[in-house]
């Protein structure tokens, strides 16, 4: 079983096709996206490929498996084209035997939450990807479309033995093994 977890889209539609293509490559299980799914934000700059409306149709067709939360850029009208619900900003969920919690990065930090060694915490929002073990396990997968921070588009991906973040050339970026770091 393995999760697809990416962050801050934008509206690009190469990065909802890159998405695509990788589910349809990987099977996964579930795709996690942590906000910013349509709008690319008054402080950043448009995508070069920004196409919000074609955006859409791409996400639903893979609606079945998506649990997504609502980004600082996110509207409440997105809850009315997508099939998957985006109205709330954190959820918690268990994923092989590990708590983790799901936000966008805007209202909630890591910091807020008392993470158990085997917690997960994860968020977007500052287009910087981190993956680090500070109390639990802290992970970022930086943004698919507008990376900051001199780093490049990125993506992540978990499964039962870790979580390793990807460059959209598909290279492996950085990693945590959960058995290694336990």
């Amino acid at each position: 079983m393995k999760y697809l977890i990416v962050s801050d889209i934008h509206g690009s539609y190469s990065s909802a096709l890159k998405i695509s293509k990788l589910d349809a490559e990987q099977h996964f299980e579930k795709i996690i996206l942590l906000g910013d799914l349509n709008y690319h934000g008054p402080r950043n700059d448009l995508p070069f490929d920004y196409a919000p409306k074609k955006v859409i149709p791409l996400l639903n067709e893979l609606s079945a498996k998506i649990i997504a939360v609502r980004g600082n850029c996110d509207a409440e009208v997105e809850e009315m084209v997508f099939h998957f619900e985006l109205l709330s900003t954190i959820k918690e969920y268990y994923f092989f035997d590990r708590r983790v919690i799901l936000t966008h990065g805007h209202r909630y930090e890591a910091k807020d939450f008392v993470l158990g060694e085997h917690d997960i915490f994860m968020s977007g929002h500052t287009h910087i990807p981190v993956l680090e073990k500070n109390g639990g396990i802290i992970l970022n997968p930086g943004s698919i479309t507008l990376p900051k921070g001199g780093h490049q588009r990125s993506y992540a991906i978990m499964s039962e033995t870790g979580i390793k973040i990807y460059t959209i050339d598909d290279e492996e970026y950085m990693s945590y093994d959960f058995k290694e770091n336990a």
